[in-house]
């Protein structure tokens, strides 16, 4: 909900009930809302609301930020971004604020969700007050990841506006602090800082030009640089990792990869999830499994080229599957303001989903991160208000053994009698099968006390 003080409200009733904004929540690029009446309005707020302006939103099924996007979805939240200012422009109205956190993803697609961010533009102004915002909390996160790998969603870890030119300034070589995309945006405002200071005393005074279409080009001309720069750095320069070539890796076989498929296959068309959370989701083979079958899928993976690959597939796809960069051992925790401005990944998803799918992603918990078992098998009777679909891979497999590192004495307990008793005090075991001849295996559980 949302309340809108009284010496805003005739601007905003305007705006609000205009049809450019109303086509724009019809489309879904910005989040669809509705206007309570006066009585409705105090019957919820109080009698402070008789004068205000009181709206709802719709919900945004499972919000994300950009902590947990890969550069390609803050690409696209920012060229999103950018266009609903050039939509905006020709309609008389402009928006005042441009952080990711005015996005949220609906799936794999970008929606705006900040109404009061829009506001009724002064149409002799050639000025977008935003345009420092948006470089630092958009363009310099992507641009740094896109040439340099500087991960965007760590950045956003330590810094939640963005990058400052003059810290991205001293991270430039020579050369690069005067190519096209960081002479403009980096090196010119870093060294017109000084003169900038200097002037800092005197009182900001909106420009205005005279003739109202000179302002407009003005502002369009900046826009469609800025999505050209945007769109330029979607493509990472950095080399493809290991994790991005899993699939050609791995020790699967064919058949083996066919037997795993069918099991999770039967699982899905038995007991039809309707919100799935697919951990170490990889490629995402089964995140689209799922969502052909109709399930909602959140599909987390810690490497963001992984994560960014998925994205796009599933945005060509049109598939229900939100990606996002998170590490399970390490999730995203509570950031800003005494930790509430964005809750933690687990404060959103524990309880939020009826399945989890947990496949060759326990081994990995208990060696590299050293998470013991029964803390594993907790968290997952957490995710879930019902299904498990987890996989047991055994000290013997060759991933496994990669892992050790010749520390195979301290992994000689994990057997799978010992993961089945573990996995049995908080889910009752559905069904098994080997999967693999390894000796990998698959599990079926449906959780004690399900809701």
């Amino acid at each position: 909900m949302r309340v809108i003080r009284p010496e805003f409200v005739n601007e905003y009733r305007s705006l609000l009930t205009g049809s450019w904004l109303q086509e724009q929540c019809q489309a879904g690029t910005v989040a669809a809302f509705r206007i309570f009446d006066t009585d409705e309005a105090v019957g919820l707020v109080g009698l402070e609301a008789a004068n205000c302006l009181c709206l709802e939103h719709d919900v945004i099924d499972f919000p994300s930020y950009p902590s947990e996007w890969p550069l390609e979805m803050l690409c696209a939240a920012a060229e999103h971004t950018l266009k609903l200012c050039v939509h905006a422009l020709q309609q008389g109205v402009g928006l005042k604020d441009a952080t990711p956190f005015n996005i949220l993803f609906q799936g794999p697609l970008p929606i705006f969700v900040d109404l009061l961010s829009f506001e009724t533009r002064d149409v002799h102004d050639p000025t977008w007050l935003a345009h420092g915002q948006f470089v630092r909390s958009f363009l310099l996160p992507a641009l740094l990841d896109a040439r340099y790998g500087m991960a965007s969603h760590i950045t956003f870890l330590a810094r939640r506006d963005g990058i400052e030119p003059e810290e991205a300034y001293r991270f430039l070589s020579p050369w690069a602090r005067f190519t096209p995309s960081f002479l403009g945006n980096v090196t010119m405002p870093v060294l017109l800082a000084a003169r900038a200071e200097r002037q800092s005393s005197k009182v900001y005074a909106r420009k205005r030009l005279s003739n109202p279409d000179q302002a407009t080009f003005i502002l369009q001309s900046l826009f469609s640089r800025l999505i050209r720069t945007i769109q330029a750095s979607s493509t990472r320069r950095h080399q493809t990792n290991t994790w991005t070539m899993y699939n050609e890796t791995c020790t699967y076989t064919s058949a083996d990869t066919a037997h795993k498929t069918a099991f999770v296959e039967q699982f899905l068309e038995e007991s039809q999830p309707t919100r799935m959370l697919d951990v170490g989701c990889n490629t995402g083979h089964f995140s689209f499994l799922a969502a052909r079958n109709g399930a909602e899928v959140v599909a987390t993976d810690l490497d963001p080229e992984v994560v960014g690959s998925l994205w796009q597939r599933a945005k060509g796809e049109q598939a229900n599957i939100l990606p996002l960069v998170v590490n399970l051992a390490r999730p995203t925790p509570a950031l800003g303001w005494r930790s509430r401005e964005t809750p933690s990944f687990l404060e959103r998803a524990e309880g939020h989903f009826d399945a989890v799918l947990m496949l060759a992603v326990v081994h990995h918990l208990l060696v590299t991160d050293q998470i013991p078992l029964d803390e594993i098998i907790e968290q997952a009777s957490r995710l879930t208000t019902e299904w498990l679909v987890i996989e047991y891979v055994g000290p013997d497999d060759p991933q496994f053994k990669r892992l050790l590192r010749g520390r195979d004495v301290l992994y000689g307990w994990f057997e799978r009698g010992v993961f089945e008793k573990e996995l049995g005090k908080r889910f009752e075991i559905i069904r098994q099968e080997e999967v693999a001849d390894n000796g990998r295996w698959l599990y079926l559980a449906r959780r004690r006390n399900a809701c």
